[in-house]
């Protein structure tokens, strides 16, 4: 399930998606503000009142979320850098780059004006909850809007730790790179300091749930365990952009692929091609045209008993975004699509013919070496 993503809407021309992950982000937000947050500051509400603040609330968070978001793409626009869009997930949103900033100037203003947009918000919903006060709104309105002035500033404040992949990391990273005029020197830097703040996080969480503060702690450890891992990625995501520019897929790619017919029994399949060639994946071409693939899942899912009679034709499943790229598809993109959906081989696909095949082995092995020897 994770890894899908639905586009939303399209805003300031950039593409607002949503990651299947993100609908644990908002069921957590939801209970945790509708048991927690909000029985504590506003009391002796009906508990419906409760779980629709909670709602509410969540909803808000995602509005300021891809406000933040926009910031960023906005100020990256000006200054030339290709952005794919926006995607909310798990833990937040991200405005989504297919290149690193040109300079360290475009680098520090693409990244704070992330949480200034944060504390405009923030300085934006603390009005209207003065007014509500003034107004005497009811309590349920208020103590939203409360919430939000609140979250919005504390968005703002936690992105400024200097923390990389927070905006704090990148104007970090970024006063770095015009220290020393090196990105991976800088990004090398920010990464760790990044990943030490996600382990400080952790052990916060865990001394939180020890004290009985479970729902403070879970979010603690969660955040801290994001938090290094992305910093981990980010620097890798570096070295694998900077090993393979300006390579094309036709470096890497296999022209002479090994396919199979419609008409084949899974049996035969299993039997002559899976156990003969250990690949988890085979496009299926008929009179020269292909028209998908079958992998090694599709074939688990169905009785052994019916290998027999089953056909490939019966089990194979179209080209999709998710097997299948064309050859002038950037190589980084290609890594990115099979660390998302977890397959490890992926067909070049021109004007509906298969022109040749790509591995995550031959790839990584590639970017082994070229980081071995030039580094």
């Amino acid at each position: 399930m994770f890894g899908q993503r639905i586009t939303l809407f399209s805003l300031f021309g950039f593409e607002v998606r949503i990651d299947m992950s993100w609908f644990i982000l908002a069921i957590l937000i939801a209970w945790s503000l509708s048991v927690g947050f909000f029985p504590l500051h506003y009391k002796n509400l009906p508990t419906q009142t409760y779980w629709i603040m909670g709602a509410v609330g969540a909803a808000g968070i995602f509005i300021s979320i891809i406000a933040h978001e926009i910031s960023h793409s906005l100020v990256a626009r000006k200054y030339g850098i290709p952005m794919k869009g926006i995607t909310l997930f798990i833990f937040g949103g991200v405005a989504e780059m297919s290149e690193e900033p040109p300079n360290a100037k475009s680098e520090f203003l693409m990244a704070v004006v992330g949480p200034l947009s944060s504390f405009i918000i923030s300085l934006g919903f603390y009005a209207i909850f003065r007014i509500g006060i003034a107004s005497g709104w009811p309590m349920p309105v208020n103590g939203i809007v409360g919430y939000l002035a609140m979250i919005n500033s504390v968005l703002a404040a936690f992105n400024l730790l200097p923390a990389f992949p927070l905006d704090g990391g990148r104007i970090l990273r970024s006063a770095l790179w015009a220290l020393k005029k090196n990105l991976r020197w800088a990004t090398r830097l920010s990464s760790q300091i990044g990943s030490f703040f996600g382990i400080l996080m952790i052990i916060m969480g865990v001394f939180q749930v020890l004290r009985g503060d479970f729902i403070g702690g879970m979010w603690w450890f969660l955040i801290g365990m994001f938090l290094n891992s992305a910093a981990k990625a980010s620097y890798q995501q570096l070295v694998t952009r900077k090993a393979l520019e300006g390579e094309t897929i036709q470096r890497f790619m296999k022209t002479d692929p090994m396919v199979v017919s419609p008409s084949l029994s899974i049996k035969e399949l299993v039997e002559n091609y899976i156990y003969q060639h250990h690949f988890k994946m085979f496009p299926v071409v008929e009179s020269g045209k292909l028209i998908g693939c079958i992998t090694t899942k599709q074939v688990r899912e169905l009785p052994q008993k019916e290998w027999a009679r089953k056909t490939v034709r019966e089990l194979s499943i179209p080209c999709s975004p998710g097997n299948a790229i064309t050859s002038q598809t950037d190589p980084v993109k290609a890594i990115s699509i099979m660390s998302r959906t977890g397959v490890s081989r992926l067909m070049v696909v021109d004007n509906d013919r298969l022109v040749g095949i790509i591995s995550l082995k031959d790839m990584l092995e590639f970017l082994s070496l070229k980081v071995e020897l030039e580094n």
